[in-house]
């Protein structure tokens, strides 16, 4: 069942509402008076009396995702390993805009990470996060690690 926001913030009308808004309608409402009435944008209202939106369903919109779909593959090609909130930093400073929980079910959704049995092991474990340009290589002492172990 929806939540009741579409996918760009508006309101998605239930069937009861639509049905009341195409009825008001017949009347001889105006778009605004069923706005009003319902408690909806007028914008709302009108692309469901046109038949642009159908009641219980989010308006589907581009794939923000998708202009960064060949660099995240080529990332996780290069390093199977890397975090997806290491990537989300990355693509988010090369302008991505969407959010993290959208993010990583966009990386489920295109199938992006390789299969690494092992990487599955190591759900859990301590991490440190190194800042880095996207893209570039790091290398690092463990003694420079926050915390290092005791020698």
């Amino acid at each position: 069942m929806s939540d009741g926001f579409g996918l760009f913030g508006g309101r998605v009308l239930t069937q009861e509402e639509d049905v009341a808004a195409h009825a008001l309608r017949r009347q001889g409402w105006t778009i605004s008076a069923i706005a009003r009435h319902l408690g909806r944008d007028r914008k709302t209202i009108r692309a469901y009396l046109n038949g642009e939106r159908v009641p219980g369903h989010r308006q589907q919109g581009p794939d923000a995702f998708v202009p960064f779909l060949e660099y995240c593959r080529q990332r996780l090609s290069d390093d199977p390993h890397l975090w997806a909130s290491t990537l989300f930093d990355e693509v988010t400073e090369l302008g991505y805009r969407g959010a993290y929980s959208t993010f990583t079910r966009a990386l489920r959704r295109y199938q992006v990470r390789p299969h690494c049995e092992p990487f599955k092991a190591a759900t859990g474990r301590d991490v440190a996060v190194i800042a880095h340009p996207p893209g570039a290589e790091i290398q690092f002492d463990w003694l420079e690690l926050p915390d290092p172990p005791v020698e």
